[in-house]
């Protein structure tokens, strides 16, 4: 449905996006997973038309998408990462004035507004001045205000900051339920508990570079280790932990070791090793590896906040 590629952005000396190729399939929902300044705003604003890619195309349907070429994009909606409203509006005059953007009139823009502020149970507040909604509320409102004139493809820039978890969970819902209905979704956050959820694909993104791209399954792939055994960093376990380098990783923090074994590293020897150390299996805890480890992995740091 959409194809990107060799696509570059510049400003100034800064690559925001460094020949970048993507593709995403219809009815999808895409996850873009990157820490602030990793260049998924500057992605979406190209695929939006908000900007124009220095090199390298865009096409949706094998439609070019251009800056210039308005038709381009009417098949596209943009939630941004800032809030895109009127304050001094009520709810449903924010939504006629989006409505009437796309075209919209009448009794079909009517009814389309009904059936939005419904889904983000808004409708008892649709006289009220968007001022005075809570930071979710205005989120809610801000992603139907992208819906109303029905699009193939949704761009969700981070639509879920400052929002408490009530509202963040009415979000998610709802856009799953689009998706079921065959929406097809492109998703930025620096959330990882977010692309967990939601997105049926994820592509790692930093420094304007696309590091990985896959299923979560996939991604996981990308790691030399398929468990983590978290036990207690005591004067008890010290002579487990000094052997464990031999067979992987071993971090310690917070009164913990965290030790991931190495991909031929069989659970058996750790576990013989640790009852040589007359260590009790109590003490240990395993898990499987996270979004977070892989990020780890390709760039050797946390996502920056």
């Amino acid at each position: 449905m959409l194809q990107l590629r060799s696509v570059t952005k510049r400003f100034g000396t800064i690559i925001a996006l460094d020949d970048v190729s993507l593709d995403i399939a219809r009815g999808e929902f895409f996850g873009l997973l990157g820490p602030n300044g990793a260049g998924k705003s500057t992605l979406m604003s190209l695929v939006a038309g908000l900007r124009a890619a220095d090199a390298g195309t865009l096409h949706l349907d094998g439609a070019p998408l251009t800056a210039a070429n308005a038709a381009s994009r009417t098949s596209l909606g943009l939630v941004p990462q800032h809030i895109a409203l009127y304050p001094e509006l009520n709810a449903d005059e924010n939504l006629r004035i989006f409505g009437a953007l796309y075209g919209l009139r009448g009794a079909d823009l009517r009814d389309r507004i009904n059936t939005a502020l419904t889904a983000v149970q808004l409708a008892d507040r649709r006289r009220d001045p968007v001022k005075n909604f809570s930071g979710g509320m205005q989120r809610r409102l801000n992603l139907v205000a992208a819906l109303l004139h029905r699009p193939k493809l949704l761009l969700c820039d981070e639509p879920t900051v400052g929002v408490d978890p009530q509202s963040r969970n009415a979000i998610f819902e709802y856009l799953q339920a689009l998706n079921r209905d065959g929406l097809t979704i492109i998703y930025s956050t620096h959330y990882m508990e977010e692309a967990t959820r939601l997105c049926s694909r994820i592509g790692i993104i930093d420094h304007g570079k696309i590091l990985a791209l896959g299923t979560l399954e996939e991604l996981l792939t990308r790691l030399p280790f398929e468990e983590e055994i978290r036990f207690p960093a005591t004067a008890a376990t010290a002579p487990l932990a000094v052997e464990l380098a031999a067979l992987g990783e071993l971090a310690t923090a917070d009164g913990s070791h965290r030790f991931r074994p190495h991909i031929d590293c069989k659970l058996s020897a750790f576990y013989a090793r640790a009852e040589s150390h007359a260590v009790p299996g109590r003490l240990f805890t395993s898990q499987r590896p996270t979004l977070e480890a892989v990020f780890l992995h390709l760039t050797g740091r946390t996502l920056r906040e």
